[in-house]
C-alpha cells in the first residue's frame, strides 16, 4: 500500500515496520491512538481499539475525579461565604467597641474551629475591658518590627509562623500553635487565629476570606467606636 502523502524517502511499511518495532509507541502519543480509524476485523486492531478504549475510560475518571474536587472546593467555599454573613450580621448588631471585640472572637472560634483568636490593638483607644484575647501594643506597629513588612503590604499571612512571631501573637500558647493566619486590620492593628493542626492553615491558600473578615471587623471597630 502506498500513500500519497509519503515522500519517496519514507513508504508506508517504513511506518509499520517501526511500529512493530516500537509496540509503546501509541502509549507515548495518546491522542494519535484515538485519531487512527479501526477497520471493523477482528485479530491484533482488536488490541488497539481495546486501547483506546481503555485510555478513554481513564481520561473519564480523571475528568470525574477533578469534578468532585471542584465541587468539595465549591461547597467548602459556600460554607465559608455563609459563615462570613454570620460574621458580618454580627459586627452589625454590635452598638460598642467591647460589643464588636467580643463578638469577633466568639464567631471567629466557634465557626473557624481554630484554638486560639487574639486581636492586637495599637493603643487601646477603643477602651476595651482586658481579656485574655486581647493584646493592647502601647507602641504601636513601630514596636512590632517583626511584622513590618506584613504590615507595610496589608495583605494576610497564612501557613507556620517563627517562634517569635507566635510568641507576640499568642503569648503563654505560643507552642501549641503549628499553623496561623493573622490579618491587618488597617491602623487598629491585627487580628490573629491559631490552629494547632500544622496544615489548617497554609502558604499560599486563598486569603479573600480572610481580607473579608477583615475588612468587616475593621468597619464594625470603627463604627462602633464612633458611635461609642
Amino acid at each position: 500500500m502506498t500513500d500519497p502523502l509519503l515522500d519517496d524517502t519514507l513508504k508506508a511499511s517504513d511506518v509499520a515496520a517501526y511500529l512493530k518495532q516500537h509496540p509503546q509507541f501509541l502509549s507515548h502519543y495518546p491522542e494519535l491512538a484515538r485519531q487512527l480509524t479501526i477497520p471493523r476485523e477482528q485479530g491484533a486492531v482488536a488490541s488497539l481499539a481495546s486501547y483506546q478504549l481503555h485510555h478513554l475510560r481513564e481520561k473519564n475518571a480523571e475528568l470525574e475525579r477533578r469534578l468532585a474536587e471542584l465541587t468539595a472546593i465549591a461547597a467548602d467555599n459556600e460554607k465559608l461565604m455563609q459563615r462570613v454573613h454570620e460574621l458580618n450580621v454580627t459586627m452589625l448588631r454590635a452598638n460598642t467597641p467591647a460589643v464588636a471585640a467580643r463578638s469577633v472572637i466568639t464567631r471567629l472560634d466557634a465557626d473557624f474551629h481554630v484554638e486560639q483568636v487574639r486581636l492586637l490593638l495599637f493603643g487601646n483607644h477603643l477602651d476595651l475591658p482586658p481579656a485574655d484575647w486581647l493584646s493592647v501594643i502601647d507602641g504601636g506597629r513601630n514596636a512590632l518590627p517583626e511584622f513590618a513588612d506584613f504590615l507595610a503590604h496589608h495583605e494576610p499571612i497564612t501557613g507556620r509562623l517563627t517562634p517569635e512571631r507566635l510568641q507576640l501573637l499568642f503569648g503563654e500558647h505560643a507552642r501549641e500553635i503549628h499553623s496561623a493566619a493573622v490579618m491587618p486590620l488597617g491602623e487598629l492593628g491585627m487580628l490573629a487565629l491559631g490552629s494547632a493542626n500544622a496544615d489548617h492553615f497554609q502558604p499560599g491558600m486563598g486569603t479573600l476570606f480572610l481580607k473579608m473578615i477583615a475588612a468587616t471587623v475593621t468597619a464594625a471597630l470603627m463604627r462602633a467606636e464612633d458611635g461609642a
